[in-house]
């Protein structure tokens, strides 16, 4: 691990945590060189995944482009960054879970609306208005009210 300030190659840990999930570990180091002290974060890659696109086209699994997906539909959200990294985290998990090296956007985008529709459910419904391409007001106030039922119950 370079050092941030002077680039030097050697560095010692400090001080390791895991954190609540589990899936990282950040670490405190300093550098040998100027004794300037930073922190690492390790996190654990869950997905060696192919993702099978509605036209056919195939492309990596690309963490990134799940976590701006949700972070648009929980924009003005009452959302924390630790909940946001649990979040992304349950869904990762799910992926893993079903053993697959190849798998439709469509199946991803299932398991996002699962994880939204329990977390947030306005987050929900912004996500599920996109991948559903809801084509009118009376789709989406179906959605709206099957949504309602549900808390009802719960």
């Amino acid at each position: 691990m370079h050092c941030p300030v002077c680039s030097h190659e050697e560095t010692k840990v400090v001080d390791s945590r895991e954190s609540g999930d589990g899936l990282r570990i950040r670490r405190r180091r300093e550098c040998d060189g100027c004794g300037n002290r930073f922190t690492t974060v390790e996190e654990m890659e869950l997905l060696d995944l192919t993702l099978v696109k509605r036209d056919g086209r195939r492309e990596a699994y690309d963490r990134e482009k799940l976590e701006a997906g949700l972070k648009k539909s929980l924009e003005k959200r009452p959302c924390t960054p630790e909940q946001f990294k649990t979040l992304v985290g349950a869904i990762e998990r799910d992926l893993q879970r079903l053993r697959k090296d190849i798998m439709s956007t469509q199946e991803v985008g299932e398991i996002v609306i699962l994880h939204l529709r329990e977390f947030d459910p306005v987050a929900y419904l912004r996500f599920a208005s996109v991948y559903k391409s809801f084509d009118d007001i009376k789709t989406f106030r179906e959605e709206v009210d099957q949504l309602a039922e549900k808390q009802k119950a719960a």
